[in-house]
């Protein structure tokens, strides 16, 4: 298992990123769509701010966290919109409130005490796992505003981290579309960023995926249709698993039409 310290650092370099692709951008490209439907590059960042939140409460107040989210429990298909919609504010003034409440729930989770678990969309889960969420999160909602922008962000070695929560959410990603858990494992081996091997799951799997580590986790956060990556598999569990793989907690997304 990677140290909490070590995640922490690839989240905060992660939120850097992100946060660079806004430097000086003027409020017009704040309001461009997104590839998210009806979200804006604002509701991009306002998305984060208010999961950022809603982690934090989660890892220090459960009360909270639980009103939090009781005024959007009448229409839980839209907790994600509604959230980030209670967060639009003014460019300046949303980004800062981003970058403060990351800051805020980086410092939370590196004062969680030892074996704390954190409820979480009906689960329990380490500051490990949160903050592993939160940096795939944040590469995601990056992805879609760097797409708008007409930029791109090199991959780097803090994929890693995204491409073994898309392999440990293999089973979710079933029971998220109502299929039945799959039975035997899947072997996923990947080409990282540097050219050197990324490899889960048991060697004698007679199911495997492989392919590029960007693809793979373009395909769990489903940021690009499996038609347009360059990912092979084999055996009836990992082909099938290209049509519902989700590194993401909740429902099934909308899923990316492909290029081609």
């Amino acid at each position: 298992m990677v140290e909490l310290a070590a995640l922490l650092s690839d989240l905060d370099a992660e939120t850097t990123a992100v946060d660079a692709l806004l430097t000086n951008r003027p409020a017009a490209d704040w309001a461009r769509p997104t590839p998210s439907p009806g979200w804006t590059v604002a509701h991009q960042i306002a998305h984060l701010a208010w999961t950022d939140h809603a982690a934090l409460l989660a890892t220090t107040d459960d009360a909270q966290f639980v009103a939090l989210l009781a005024p959007l429990a009448d229409d839980p298909d839209r907790i994600v919109d509604k959230g980030a919609e209670s967060f639009l504010k003014p460019p300046d003034e949303l980004r800062q409130h981003w970058l403060d409440g990351h800051k805020r729930l980086t410092e939370a989770l590196r004062d969680a005490p030892p074996g704390k678990r954190i409820p979480w969309f009906g689960n329990l889960i380490t500051p490990q796992s949160m903050a592993t969420a939160r940096l795939m999160e944040t590469w995601a909602h990056g992805l879609d505003i760097a797409d708008t922008l007409g930029t791109t962000q090199e991959p780097t070695e803090r994929l890693r981290h995204i491409a073994f929560l898309g392999f440990r959410t293999l089973g979710h990603s079933f029971l998220a579309h109502g299929r039945r858990t799959p039975d035997e494992p899947v072997r996923v081996e990947l080409v990282a960023p540097d050219g050197s091997e990324w490899a889960f799951g048991p060697e004698t799997a007679t199911n495997r995926l492989t392919g590029p580590a960007l693809d793979f986790c373009l395909l769990v956060t489903q940021r690009r249709s499996p038609a347009d990556l360059a990912l092979e598999t084999t055996g009836p569990i990992a082909t099938e698993w290209l049509q519902v793989a989700q590194a993401f907690a909740g429902p099934p997304g909308a899923k990316r039409e492909a290029s081609r």
